[in-house]
């Protein structure tokens, strides 16, 4: 009788081995898909404060909320490649373009006050999904820079 016993028992080591080995493999993936994820925000988060810092203390040539081409160009630079000059031409991102970096200025008084950069319509292109930024990350700074409407844009 004991022997029968053990004879049935044969295959469960394999399927035993089967299911945990497969959770293990879904615990370490989803692991490893939340770092990445949560890695490549962070970078994305860093260059965007460091695009609005950039932009807080740059001279604003507009007399508008709207931008100049070359401040907004030197801001998106800054954002994508941390640099301003654009001569760097790794992003810091995979994926990430100047055309995702936005710019608001925020006027009081007939003056800037605030500069707010944010990311529109990035992939975060993960292992097993696809999640779409969307105004994330954002961050807004006091404008501190030098108000000089009219004058010569200079990266």
């Amino acid at each position: 009788m004991f022997h029968r016993f053990q004879s049935s028992r044969k295959g469960s080591a394999i399927v035993e081995f089967a299911v945990g080995s497969g959770l293990l493999i879904l615990a370490f993936s989803g692991t490893f898909e939340f770092g990445y994820a949560f890695y490549i925000y962070d970078n994305l988060q860093t260059a965007v404060n460091n695009g609005a810092k950039y932009a807080s203390l740059r001279t604003y040539d507009s007399n508008s909320s709207t931008p100049s081409a070359c401040f907004t160009t030197a801001v998106q630079d800054m954002v994508v490649y941390g640099d301003p000059t654009g001569t760097n031409t790794t992003p810091v991102a995979p994926g990430l373009a100047p055309g995702n970096v936005n710019v608001a200025v925020t006027f009081s008084n007939g003056v800037p006050s605030q500069m707010t950069v944010s990311l529109s319509s990035y992939t975060l292109r993960a292992v097993f999904a696809n999640i779409v930024l969307s105004n994330k990350p954002q961050v807004t700074y006091p404008f501190l820079g030098d108000y000089a409407p009219g004058t010569t844009c200079t990266q």
